[in-house]
């Protein structure tokens, strides 16, 4: 995957003078001691992260981490104090003026928590707003915005007003006029906080279903790490304005790396977060015969496959013992063998076991790719952090 957006050692000082400030963060003082010495507050520390194309990178913590002061530095509505912001290699902090104003209007598109929307404008209005301030011909954003409408499920709501609309319905608005400048990167600052669970529930679906299709590269913030696991392929865990955790959902909460990190992990349902791939092993061969082979994993049985790679039985303990002194394969493969693919949660995994009859993992074209026992997925739902039980507050970001 190629790396649409880097960000390289950037910092933020909100002030006009942050050199001193900078002095102290470069021999190891933390944000709260700048601001005691210098009365300056750090919104980023030394943050780098990279976010590749088509990734929906998550961005998250408490108030005050910084995760939208990284957002609004992204598109340079904060000035970054120091560091480089590489957009396919081009570095949007060393923007001129004109050029800074051609990337927000082509290249990187903002939504925001609060819907943002024209009051005095009709939906498909805002829908193509930037494209009129890009100079588009009426025609030409008008069936642009009828198209996006389209695609967020508002297409006959076009020529209503904002104030005629639920909350979820504006911030679908709010979502469709990002789409319609056709952005390579969206930056979602906490998008889908100001709505109700349900409508929240709702848009999180509906932008999972969007990046199936669309496959846009996405940065977004949020404080909510339940919506940091559903929705995002990378996610970096933020306070004092500092990267404290970087990785994929499933490795965060498998290996938190710190107690602050793993405060957040507590409360996550690992049944629906994990997957049949986290907890299997790889299949040893130990047998062969003609076009099928015999793999076991760890446990007294294990899985004839065919010369593609495809499981067609099970293979008891006893008959396992017999086909590696040469027994017929053919004759011991019993048809009742459970299979799941390789991305299957660890909820339905567990549905479909019975007793200790380990389960044959394969991939998105059926083949074998591994072995799951009953014993390592009650496992892995039942394993707990083991770094306390509260979950993170403001007072022990700084304990």
């Amino acid at each position: 995957m190629t790396e649409r957006l880097q960000i390289e050692n950037l910092y933020k000082i909100f002030s006009n003078q942050p050199q001193p400030a900078m002095d102290l963060l470069a021999r190891g003082a933390d944000k709260d001691e700048v601001q005691a010495e210098t009365g300056m507050v750090v919104g980023l520390n030394n943050v780098s992260l990279t976010v590749p194309t088509g990734a929906m990178y998550m961005i998250m913590g408490l108030s005050g981490s910084g995760k939208s002061t990284l957002a609004r530095c992204v598109n340079r509505l904060n000035e970054p104090t120091a560091g480089r912001i590489l957009l396919d290699g081009e570095d949007i902090v060393a923007l001129n003026d004109h050029d800074l104003r051609e990337v927000r209007r082509t290249r990187i598109s903002m939504v925001f928590q609060h819907f943002a929307l024209l009051p005095n404008r009709t939906v498909i209005e805002n829908v193509e707003f930037g494209l009129k301030l890009r100079g588009l011909a009426v025609k030409k954003r008008r069936s642009r915005a009828e198209d996006v409408l389209s695609i967020v499920g508002l297409d006959r709501w076009g020529y209503h007003f904002p104030h005629e609309l639920s909350g979820g319905m504006r911030q679908r608005v709010g979502l469709a006029r990002a789409l319609a400048t056709d952005a390579d990167v969206l930056v979602m600052d906490e998008a889908f906080s100001a709505l109700d669970p349900l409508i929240r529930t709702e848009m999180q679906d509906e932008l999972l279903r969007l990046q199936r299709s669309l496959k846009k590269t996405i940065l977004f913030i949020t404080h909510d790490f339940q919506e940091a696991l559903k929705l995002g392929n990378v996610i970096a865990i933020m306070a004092d304005g500092k990267v404290m955790r970087e990785g994929t959902p499933q490795s965060i909460v498998s290996e938190p790396g710190s107690d602050y990190v793993a405060a957040f992990t507590n409360d996550v349902d690992r049944s629906r977060l994990f997957d049949a791939a986290s907890v299997m092993q790889a299949g040893t061969p130990v047998a062969s015969a003609g076009r099928v082979k015999v793999v076991a994993g760890e446990g007294t049985g294990g899985f004839a496959l065919n010369d593609e790679g495809r499981v067609v039985g099970r293979i008891d303990a006893a008959s396992l013992d017999r086909a590696r002194s040469g027994g017929n394969i053919d004759a011991e493969a019993q048809s009742d063998f459970l299979s799941v693919r390789r991305d299957s949660k660890l909820l339905d995994v567990a549905r479909m076991c019975r007793g200790t009859q380990d389960l044959a993992v394969t991939d998105e074209d059926g083949r074998f790719v591994g072995i799951v026992s009953p014993s390592k997925v009650l496992a892995a739902i039942s394993a707990t952090s083991q770094a306390g039980s509260k979950r993170p507050t403001e007072e022990t970001l700084h304990a």
